[in-house]
């Protein structure tokens, strides 16, 4: 990509959007679009037309999606499909009716098979069930990747695909009823320690292993990619290595300064057993994320000090 290049942002304003944009500002992209849901509702086909008709972009960064976690995914499965459905099907269509030079289309890790194989290889997508509390919007990710793959091969685009392992980072959601397990727990463990509650209720028995990606790195790997990859096939952005979410719990408590005990709402679903990705492919490519897990909570426990109060939705 050029530096001057017309390049959009698909929601800026979230974890990975906002992430992305850091990312191409530090690196001295100096044409750069974005809009906020309230400026641009991607859900609206003839708006997102319009957009892309005065815009003149050449390059996108389809971050924008409706997220959450378990409990949102459980209780709004509709809204995750529909959503999700309408946002990245008017994008990719007018990326290709306007002549867009290159589109990245961020998935998940949630599109692979509940029981894949572990690490999980790209190649593992369709290859079984998926986990039933967010299958809505995982079959929404693989349509998603199912049309880049479409467009390139009947179109000629250039559209790649990656798929992010749980991120984590600046911007992130910090509302306990739509969040994902960090989040949730840096937000738990800051109340606890505040109102000298004697325990934190972590849901799930904290024995599924997860695997974590700062928010930066995945911007980084993603302009990178953006940069140097054309392939056709979907790319998984990680780190290669997870642990427990019971000694996630023990990382947050004790970067967080809280002293009290965790209990385990063994009632409440684990989800997933385990959900680590195989980055062979994108180590092969020459990048590896910079970021431990320490240093990441640090920097994310940091911003959200310096933010509940007027950026955090709580």
């Amino acid at each position: 990509m050029e530096k001057a290049a017309r390049i959009y942002v698909a929601g800026h304003r979230g974890l990975v959007g906002s992430a992305i944009l850091r990312k191409l500002q530090e690196q001295g992209y100096t044409n750069l679009v974005y809009r906020t849901s309230k400026e641009l509702d991607l859900r609206d086909a003839v708006a997102v037309k319009e957009f892309f008709d005065q815009e003149k972009i050449e390059y996108v960064f389809q971050a924008a999606a409706k997220v959450g976690g378990i409990m949102a995914n459980s209780e709004y499965p509709a809204d995750f499909i529909r959503d999700n459905l309408m946002i990245q099907t008017n994008i990719i269509d007018n990326a290709y009716r306007h002549g867009v030079k290159k589109l990245l289309f961020l998935g998940s890790t949630c599109i692979y098979p509940k029981m894949a194989p572990q690490p999980i290889k790209e190649e593992y997508l369709l290859t079984g069930e998926l986990e039933p509390t967010n299958d809505a919007y995982a079959i929404a990710k693989i349509a998603g990747i199912k049309m880049c793959q479409s467009y390139n091969k009947q179109y000629g685009t250039k559209y790649i695909s990656v798929m992010p392992t749980n991120l984590y980072g600046p911007n992130d959601n910090f509302d306990l009823k739509t969040s994902h397990v960090l989040p949730a727990l840096i937000r738990k463990f800051h109340e606890a320690k505040e109102n000298n509650a004697p325990f934190v209720e972590v849901w799930g028995t904290g024995s599924p292993l997860r695997e974590f990606l700062y928010s930066d790195d995945l911007a980084d790997a993603c302009v990178y990619l953006m940069n140097h990859y054309d392939g056709d096939e979907i790319v998984n952005i990680g780190v290669g290595k997870d642990l427990p979410i019971k000694e996630l719990a023990e990382k947050v408590k004790s970067v967080v300064g809280y002293e009290g005990e965790i209990h385990f709402d063994t009632t409440k679903p684990d989800g997933t057993p385990r959900k680590l990705v195989d980055v062979t492919k994108l180590t092969s490519l020459g990048w590896i994320a910079p970021t431990s897990l320490d240093e990441g909570l640090k920097k994310t426990y940091t911003w959200f000090l310096e933010n509940k109060e007027s950026r955090v939705r709580v």
